[in-house]
């Protein structure tokens, strides 16, 4: 549950920054692409992690399902608000969030394990 607060906080707390930047600067979304790809990859990465190192054990599946938990979050908010399912770019995104994360909590899994053994 940390996991998934920290990916929505930081998710809003990058928008609210990329909105700054698109509105008040002559800089173009398309431009921001790859950014904003890159920094929810970040978020994602950092959920999972932090997931894992709550769970301190199966680092791959704390991290998948909380990348699962984002990822149907954010497919039921577009279908029942927009009406939408989720494209075929959106699934390749989708499932590289999941695995991202799953990457996040083996590595936060590994890291808790190891500090708590040296200390």
């Amino acid at each position: 549950m940390y996991g998934l607060i920290f990916i929505f906080v930081f998710a809003v707390a990058s928008s609210l920054i990329f909105s700054l930047i698109l509105r008040f600067t002559s800089v173009r979304e398309i431009s921001l692409q790859y950014i904003v790809t890159a920094v929810s990859f970040i978020g994602l990465f950092g959920g999972g992690f932090l997931s894992g190192g709550k769970g301190k054990q199966k680092g791959w599946l704390v991290g998948g399902l909380t990348g699962l938990m984002y990822s149907v979050i954010v497919f039921l908010f577009q279908y029942l608000g927009y009406d939408r399912l989720f494209s075929g770019e959106q699934i390749v995104y989708h499932v590289c969030y999941i695995l991202i994360a799953m990457m996040g909590g083996i590595l936060g899994v590994n890291i808790s394990t190891s500090s708590r053994k040296t200390a």
